[in-house]
């Protein structure tokens, strides 16, 4: 498994095209994550650049470009895949493209509350169990997954 370090966002870019509507409207929401550039740095060693966009249609966008260092056996491997196919080996892939998830995610999700966008990700649904009524003493909510869409303002 390898180690990430020198993790660095570059750009960062949040725009509404749209004045908020007085009423929720469905959007549909479309994330893409690509790996940019892979350069090999040293011994077992390259630097990773990404970008991450998330398109709200004709709503808005989120973009996230940067970069950072990926260390391990798979390095070197990585370095020379891209080099020659412009691919990574899977293993190596996933964990890339997971630190890349793992950091651009909370940052659009933070990027899009203050442009009043819906995240970029689906958001539980809060749910109260039938047989027993909210508020009512044993009541316990469960979370499951959304139902619908992310409606927009």
């Amino acid at each position: 498994m390898g180690q990430v370090s020198s993790f660095v966002l570059r750009n960062v870019e949040a725009r509404r095209f749209v004045k908020p509507e007085p009423k929720p409207v469905q959007v549909r929401i479309d994330n893409n994550l690509a790996v940019t550039f892979v350069r090999p740095t040293g011994p077992d060693t390259c630097q990773i650049e990404f970008s991450y966009t998330a398109a709200y249609g004709a709503l808005g966008v989120i973009k996230i470009e940067g970069e950072f260092t990926y260390q391990g056996p798979l390095a070197t491997k990585t370095a020379e895949e891209w080099e020659a196919k412009r691919q990574m080996p899977g293993e190596a892939a996933g964990e890339i493209h997971t630190t890349i998830m793992h950091a651009c995610i909370p940052e659009a999700v933070t990027l899009a509350k203050a442009i009043h966008l819906p995240p970029p990700i689906p958001l539980p649904t809060v749910q109260f169990n039938k047989q027993q009524e909210a508020g009512k003493p044993g009541a316990a909510p469960s979370a499951g997954p959304s139902s619908h869409g992310p409606e927009v303002q």
